[in-house]
């Protein structure tokens, strides 16, 4: 690490307030300021060195010499800075190095940086800086520091020298930062339960980090409310060759880890545009509540998921922000409400008459309350019963002479839904018989299933197929069971039981 200290102030050395860098435009100046956004390492096109390698042909009688490039692209990576002088919107910093380890690796949003050397360019109106790696150089300190002497930077780029202007300035940056907000409106931070396909900013607590497969990362954001329900366009016909995911990533996640997460509210999976490494995840530290500015918003298989882009950053945000106060408030309202007859905080927040909604199921345990689908994964035996608000989304097998064995006995597998997960639950024998209210017939049972699975039908019990289908919500009993004494929790089930389709109209 070089760091130099100097106590006396050099004539040449200015230190910039970003409210002036309009003034210094195609000068290399020194600024100190907040780390207010930060984006994830990239590769550039085109703005690394090259090296040439000559070298003579063994075969060539007049020792002529051939010679080949070789371009090494730089990485590339985006800081918001404000200060005290301009914070509504902030200066962009572009920074340039050699690889990704050498780029600024910010530990927290807020944290101060101290660039030197930076050039100040115009973009669209807007003054920007460039961090070039043979001239520049830069160092992060903590934004949080109590210490009034904590002038240690945790990384530098190149040889800093830290002045007493500079440390002053450190200083009144931190004091600053303990005030500030940054003005946002709710709606410039739509909650999960608002989202839609595209280009949003998110603000949400991270609960975890995982690494599914090789290099390919999941950020795991809660919010406490419910991810709208998404139309399901697969073919039921294909559920047995191509099943409905049951979430989205290639494993589900350990149980240990499983069971520390909320139970009511949706989890929003964010995955990674680019390939990340282990390192660069460091800044988001599970517990801690974030601002995502600009995360694309997709849908797969009727499961919502966010994708941190190139142009993704990240934002500082303290528990003290008024945006994550109203979320954690409106959480708790939520909560507060299981207490009551009416557990609508377990519910469905697309659900807005729970009468009416459950019109299409008739359960057997009315007293009981309902839990979501998080609570009868992570609860504590592996053999339990539950009641759920949920929607039946696929079911195998879908054709009507196969709803039964060979000797007569109901045997299916249902995929169930609700804003917190997704499970199989199988339908046996006499809970088969409860459901359908017997054997009425292949027609009939087929057309019970239908209306769970949001089938539309023609007057004349035509079924149509290529039309997505939006699976109603409906109350159901759930027990789990294991089928394996040596490995209870491996060999986990659940099944339909107690539950009865209604006749229609």
């Amino acid at each position: 690490m070089s760091v130099r200290l100097r106590n006396s102030n050099r004539n040449d050395y200015k230190l910039l307030r970003l409210r002036d860098a309009h003034s210094c435009i195609n000068q290399r100046v020194n600024i100190i300021a907040i780390v207010l956004e930060f984006g994830l390492p990239k590769t550039t096109r085109g703005t690394g060195n090259f090296h040439f390698m000559s070298f003579t042909g063994n075969d060539d009688k007049k020792g002529r010499s051939y010679g080949c490039r070789f371009y090494f692209n730089d990485q590339c990576c985006t800081l918001r800075l404000i200060d005290e002088t301009h914070h509504q919107i902030g200066m962009a910093v572009n920074i340039f190095t050699e690889n990704a380890e050498s780029l600024p690796h910010v530990a927290a949003a807020g944290d101060i940086i101290q660039l030197c050397n930076v050039t100040l360019r115009t973009h669209i109106k807007e003054v920007n800086a460039v961090f070039y790696k043979n001239s520049s150089s830069f160092a992060l300190y903590r934004g949080n520091g109590d210490d009034d002497d904590d002038f240690v930077p945790y990384q530098v780029y190149s040889k800093v020298f830290l002045r007493d202007e500079d440390k002053m300035r450190i200083n009144m940056l931190r004091k600053w930062l303990v005030n500030f907000q940054i003005p946002a409106e709710s709606s410039d931070f739509p909650m999960l339960r608002e989202i839609k396909e595209g280009h949003f900013n998110l603000a949400g607590k991270i609960l975890h980090c995982w690494e599914a497969l090789k290099d390919n990362w999941f950020v795991y954001v809660w919010d406490g409310t419910d991810t709208p329900p998404n139309a399901i366009t697969s073919m039921l016909e294909d559920e047995i060759n191509h099943p409905l995911p049951l979430q989205l990533e290639s494993l589900p996640l350990p149980r240990d880890v499983l069971c520390t997460l909320p139970t009511v509210g949706s989890i929003l999976r964010i995955a990674f545009e680019l390939p990340i490494e282990k390192n660069h995840l460091n800044v988001l530290k599970s517990g801690k509540w974030a601002q995502f500015i600009n995360i694309r918003l997709k849908v797969y298989a009727g499961l919502w998921y966010g994708v941190f882009t190139s142009h993704s950053k990240l934002r500082h945000t303290p528990n003290e922000d008024r945006l994550i106060a109203e979320r954690q408030r409106l959480y708790d309202d939520r909560i507060s409400l299981k207490s009551r007859n009416m557990p609508i905080g377990s519910m469905p927040q697309s659900i807005d008459s729970l009468p009416e909604s459950l019109c299409i199921t008739k359960v057997n345990h009315d007293h009981v309350r309902h839990l979501t689908l998080m609570d009868v994964l992570t609860h504590s035996e592996v053999t339990a019963k539950f009641k759920c608000v949920v929607r039946v989304v696929a079911a195998v097998p879908y054709q009507g002479e196969k709803f039964c064995t060979p000797a007569g006995k109901y045997m299916m597998r249902l995929t169930l839904e609700d804003p917190t997960a997704r499970i199989h639950a199988f339908v046996v024998d006499e809970d088969g018989e409860t459901l359908f209210d017997g054997y009425p017939g292949t027609a009939n049972v087929k057309r019970k299933l239908n209306r769970l699975l949001g089938v539309t039908e023609c007057d004349d019990s035509i079924v149509v197929n290529d039309r997505p289908r939006n699976p109603a919500w409906v109350s159901v009993c759930i027990k789990s069971y294991y089928v394996s004494k040596s490995d209870v929790w491996g060999s986990r089930n659940f099944r339909i039981f107690d539950t009865k389709i209604v006749d229609g109209p």
